[in-house]
């Protein structure tokens, strides 16, 4: 994975020793130690052929963006299935979808009380009874939920207490599920580790990463709209965990001040969206800043055939191609297009292949960034009051019901 842009900042010094200080107490930074021996075990033990997350939010979307990644690339022999809405119309879809006899279920909720996440495993558990034979908690040491599986005799992971749930997909949170499904989590958490050891040893990503930060806060007024602008339908997935990571962490009050700030993540993907909302980037109000992610090797072979369209013998000029070369030349152009206006911040992010390396690397990036910018804003990235807000008016309905 590279990153290059022609930002300008001044990259303010205090910024490298506030993470090197927060890495002492937020424990995303060091999940790439962690043992994962316990996972690895378990994934050795389950037989069924689909693995169910039971989850909403960081307990999802991270898992759910690593397997889309590989997904198409590979063949897994199980299949991953997520359970993240109330809405009675998908959640009955996807139940449908997969034999649920035949299913090993991930409880997954940090705090235990997800109503969201217990709602649809009540329902599961009418249907098929949750026991230990087919379903794994995962939640913080001593929540309601972690009492449950006791009272079941399921065995329970715990999620690090001081692991924001959008920031836990190299926790066990997401590492489980992945290891039932069969992706390599001793390679993903490798790509991670050495985005990580390259920022902290002041190598590779560090300049970057800290140029990119501190240009993002310096104008966040201006550019407050962050487009990721995706060259692959692997991404779709990503980018949804990226619109969290990025909306739920940065959007807040400063510390000390009641500045409301925050930067507005939209994920896109190419070409599809060049079709659509790029009109919007070239033409429209210049608040947006947009990142590209394209694949170096998408190792496929998928070509143009060398024919001919009656009427249509203008368009022989793609004969020949790859989808693979077309795909990244719609990238190149775009990005050109953008390039020549001057005033539309533009960097790209080139991923080499499609493996678990290479999308730990992305992940942890985006981590790192995503503490970069809250630092350089003055804000707290690890909680989310506003979200907050909306559960305990949601709890108060439901006791009045």
């Amino acid at each position: 994975m590279t990153n290059s842009f022609d930002f300008t900042a001044h990259v303010n010094d205090r910024l490298s020793d506030a993470i090197a200080k927060e890495r002492e107490s937020i424990g995303f930074y060091d999940l790439c130690d962690q043992d994962i021996t316990p996972f690895l075990v378990l994934a050795q033990k389950v037989k069924q052929t689909n693995i169910v997350i039971v989850g909403i939010g960081g307990s999802a979307l991270g898992a759910s963006a690593v397997y889309r990644f590989l997904d198409l690339v590979r063949s897994f022999d199980k299949k991953l299935h997520i359970l993240d809405t109330t809405d009675p119309l998908v959640l009955e879809s996807k139940l449908n979808s997969f034999d649920m006899d035949d299913a090993f279920y991930c409880l997954i909720s940090k705090s235990g009380g997800t109503i969201e996440t217990i709602a649809v495993a009540k329902y599961i558990d009418t249907a098929v009874n949750l026991h230990k034979e087919n379903t794994v908690v995962i939640t913080d040491d001593a929540s309601i939920l972690e009492k449950f599986a006791d009272s079941r005799g399921i065995q329970h992971f715990a999620i690090p207490e001081n692991v924001g749930g959008r920031f836990s997909v190299l926790s066990s949170a997401g590492l489980i599920p992945l290891a039932l499904v069969g992706v390599d989590i001793k390679l993903l958490l490798a790509g991670a580790q050495k985005v990580r050891d390259g920022f902290f040893n002041d190598q590779g990503y560090c300049h970057s990463l800290m140029l990119k930060a501190t240009y993002y806060a310096q104008h966040a007024n201006t550019y407050n709209i962050n487009c990721l602008f995706s060259y692959s339908e692997v991404f779709r997935e990503f980018n949804a965990w990226y619109v969290q990571l990025w909306g739920e962490s940065l959007g807040k009050k400063q510390r000390n001040s009641e500045l409301h700030v925050g930067l507005t993540p939209i994920g896109l993907i190419g070409p599809t969206d060049q079709h659509s909302f790029l009109q919007l980037i070239v033409d429209g109000k210049r608040d947006k800043s947009v990142t590209v992610i394209k694949i170096k090797e998408f190792e496929n072979e998928m070509r143009i055939p060398d024919n001919s369209f009656e009427n249509l013998e203008a368009m022989d000029i793609i004969n020949g191609f790859s989808f693979a070369e077309l795909i990244n030349m719609q990238a190149d152009s775009m990005m050109e297009a953008l390039d020549s206006l001057d005033d539309i911040p533009l960097d790209i992010i080139e991923i080499e292949s499609v493996n678990a390396s290479e999308i730990g690397q992305l992940i942890l990036y985006y981590e790192l960034l995503t503490a970069l910018v809250a630092n350089m804003l003055d804000i707290n990235a690890y909680d989310q009051p506003g979200v907050e807000m909306g559960k305990v008016i949601l709890k108060e309905k439901l006791k009045g019901k």
